[in-house]
This record gives C-alpha cells, sequence and structure tokens, in this order.
C-alpha cells in the first residue's frame, strides 16, 4: 500500500489522534496523522535501521564533554526524557552538538543483524545552527547497571508526569560504556515528524541493566519502538578509532 493509499485508509484519524504505537496511531499511519508527518512515509533516509555488514572506517572520533546536571524527568505518554542543562555537548568533525535530552524505547530501535535489544538509550544533540546528531546505546539484560539508580526509581509512571528533584545529580557520561565505538549513517528522528538529516551514532558495545532495572521501565512503556527502515543505499560505518 502506497503513501496515498494509506492516507485515504486512514483519513479519519488526521484531526484528532496524536501519534503513538498502537495501531491507530503507530509507526504504520504516522504519515497520514497531520501533513507534517510525510516523512514518516515518504522519507528515503529514515531510521531506525538494521545494522549489518559496516563499512570499516576511519573516522574522526567523537569528544564527549558531558558535565552534570540534577533530575528533571518527564514521562511524555510515548518515552521517559530526561531534559539536560546547558553546557554538554560532544564533538565531531569540527562541529559541536548541544546535549539537550536522552530517553528510552524498549525495545531496542536500532537492530543488528536483525536481533533486538531489550532497551535503547538516545542521547539527543543539536548544534548552533540546528543540526542534529543522536548517540544510541543498545541494552541487554545483565548485571545492575549503578549508574542508573540515581535516578531510576523516580521513572514517572503516568503520561505527562514531571519530577524535578534538585538534590538528585546525573552525569551522562556515566551511562555510556567505556568503550565508544559507533556505527555511523545519516537516517532521521524515528519519531514523527520523522525528520532527515540526522547524523546517528550507535555505540558497537552495548551497556548492562538487570532485569529488574529492564522490568521497571517496561512497567511503565513497552513497545514504544518504530521498525527499522530500508538503507535505501546509504553508507553505513563503523569507525576504527575511539572517542578520547
Amino acid at each position: 500500500m502506497n503513501c496515498n493509499q494509506k492516507q485515504k485508509k486512514v483519513a479519519q484519524y488526521t484531526k484528532t489522534v496524536c501519534w503513538g504505537y498502537e495501531a491507530e496511531n503507530g509507526p504504520d499511519v504516522w504519515a497520514q496523522l497531520s501533513p507534517e508527518y510525510r516523512l514518516c512515509c515518504a522519507g528515503i533516509h529514515q531510521s531506525p535501521i538494521d545494522i549489518v555488514n559496516p563499512t570499516p572506517a576511519e573516522l574522526s572520533p567523537i569528544t564527549f564533554n558531558y558535565c552534570s546536571t540534577s533530575l528533571n524527568i518527564h514521562n511524555t505518554g510515548n518515552t521517559i526524557e530526561v531534559a539536560y542543562q546547558e553546557g554538554s555537548w560532544i564533538e565531531v568533525d569540527g562541529t559541536k552538538y548541544h546535549l539537550l535530552q536522552f530517553h528510552f524505547h524498549a525495545p531496542s530501535e536500532h537492530t543488528v543483524i536483525g536481533n533486538l535489544y531489550d532497551m535503547e538509550m538516545h542521547l539527543v544533540h543539536r548544534s548552533e545552527d540546528g543540526a542534529l546528531a543522536v548517540i544510541g546505546v543498545l541494552i541487554k539484560s545483565g548485571s545492575v547497571n549503578t549508574a542508573f539508580n540515581t535516578f531510576w526509581h523516580h521513572l514517572p509512571s503516568v503520561s505527562g508526569e514531571s519530577a524535578q528533584v534538585n538534590d538528585i545529580v546525573l552525569n551522562a557520561a556515566d551511562l555510556l560504556p567505556s568503550t565508544k565505538h559507533t556505527y555511523r549513517y545519516e537516517g532521521s528522528l524515528t519519531t514523527p515528524p520523522c525528520s532527515e538529516g540526522v547524523k546517528w551514532f550507535v555505540l558497537t558495545t552495548p551497556i548492562e541493566m538487570s532485569h529488574s532495572q529492564i522490568a521497571a521501565f517496561k512497567a511503565i512503556l513497552y513497545g514504544n519502538n518504530r521498525p527499522v527502515q530500508p538503507l535505501n543505499g546509504r553508507k553505513l560505518l563503523v569507525d576504527t578509532t575511539e572517542a578520547p
């Protein structure tokens, strides 16, 4: 079914349904919920993707400069998001991207050779000229991840619920694996409006969280992952250098 046929089929939802992950408002019909979401169907450089057969390349390393922030956490109804205070950034290929927020999907959005992970964390950055760069971190079940314990029991369980806890301080650097090799490709936002031109850096090394930590998130949100999208001839690289 092409985009126009889908649009006719779900036209009744256009004015009344917000996007989500159910049959009536999920990824298959995002493009028909609003003209602003057209790229969710018509885009050709979409994310996530299945990571398979990446080309090794010697790429510019990513410089990470993350500072600590007080906890500002929000249940958007589609994910749980931690807003980040100004002053943290990454730099790659001479461009600095400022960390705006990080959020979670369960199960993962990116797959590796067709395999899903239990969860995925996205750290969303924006440059001064508005370009977006996202660090993707795959999460698998394993040992307790103590770096998440500082805020994990504050996960808001109700859509629209927020919590700002100034005496809880976290640093996104502590949430990353020690090895920071990346898969890299040009893609899009994985949620409406599915804007393209997003630089993706998916860390090749997953982090672990315990079964109970993962279950705590899934008890609130599960199935908030967009299916993988066609690569459509894009370059998929894996770096042979590492962030300093």
